[in-house]
């Protein structure tokens, strides 16, 4: 028999052992590893408590959540968040009180001068030209005056006999202030006011407006009723009549005022006068020039309480 006979065949796995190992012992016995071992390899090779310990010993970690991008902001909103809320300093807080303590002046100060011009804003070309050509009318009066004065002190200088021009004077600025003071007659052109109040709503106050207004367009002598109106002259509500000087007069009142009647009617009807105040009030003027005018109520001299003349 032969050797092929006695000996039988290895199995297929022996021989590739041991093809192998010849291939070892021919390359310097190395053995070589798989190169990757599959996942499922792995996962039959674990035991079954292992993946329990696994995952308690690195807890898988939640996906972050993904920054949502940020609005873009609009020019203005950028402004608001600027200014809003504000940053106040002391500094700051003390300018913005000075600040507003100037704006309300001022807006005070536009008030009232509003208030001073609303009459001669809503007048009519027609007043404002009278208006204007009173106000000239009372610089020429001024003029006229400062002239005289001069003239006088002209005379009392180059007089010859200057002791007689000064009693001429004097008998002259007495009689002037006589006129001033009600203690004489006075007479000359002028205008006659009459107020006739059928409601009672006159009162003394709009009595004395009248007065002073007659007063500041020229009037040298006044007269109310009977009763002289001087620079003491005060009135008083006594029911339904005025009280002149503690004297009580009733409606209708009657001014008979010497001046210059082309100042003093004008005065009375500026816009926002004494004649439009007294029709608000119901009541009916009626102005009257005349060339001659009579002003005879008296007054008695009353000798100052206080007062001397510091003249030596």
């Amino acid at each position: 028999m032969s050797d092929h006979d006695e000996k039988p065949d290895k199995p297929a796995e022996e021989r590739g052992a041991a093809r192998d190992d010849s291939a070892g012992a021919g390359n310097g016995l190395r053995k070589e590893l798989p190169q990757e071992v599959p996942a499922q390899a792995h996962a039959a090779e674990e035991t079954p408590g292992e993946p329990e310990r696994r995952q308690t010993a690195e807890p898988r970690q939640a996906p972050e959540p993904k920054a949502e991008p940020e609005p873009r902001l609009t020019g203005r909103q950028r402004l608001v968040q600027g200014v809003w809320p504000p940053r106040v300093t002391r500094a700051q807080l003390i300018v913005a009180v000075l600040l507003f303590g100037l704006g309300f002046g001022l807006a005070v100060q536009v008030a009232s001068n509003s208030d001073t011009d609303s009459a001669l804003r809503g007048a009519r070309q027609e007043d404002l030209v009278r208006i204007l050509d009173e106000l000239d009318d009372r610089t020429q009066r001024l003029e006229d005056e400062k002239q005289g004065l001069e003239k006088q002190r002209d005379e009392l200088e180059n007089s010859s006999d200057q002791a007689e021009e000064a009693r001429k004077q004097t008998i002259e600025k007495e009689r002037q202030l006589g006129i001033l003071a009600g203690t004489v007659a006075a007479q000359g052109p002028g205008i006659t006011m009459t107020i006739q109040d059928t409601k009672g709503t006159v009162e003394a106050d709009m009595l004395l407006d009248a007065i002073q207004e007659l007063r500041a367009a020229g009037a040298e002598a006044i007269q109310v009723n009977g009763v002289r109106v001087v620079a003491s002259t005060y009135l008083t509500d006594s029911g339904k009549g005025v009280g002149v000087d503690g004297n009580k007069i009733n409606a209708p009142y009657r001014f008979k005022v010497i001046g210059k009647s082309q100042d003093l009617e004008p005065a009375l009807n500026i816009p926002g006068g004494v004649v439009q105040t007294l029709e608000k009030e119901q009541a009916t003027v009626t102005i009257e020039r005349s060339t001659d005018i009579v002003v005879d109520a008296l007054r008695a001299a009353k000798r100052p309480d206080y007062a001397r003349s510091s003249s030596q």
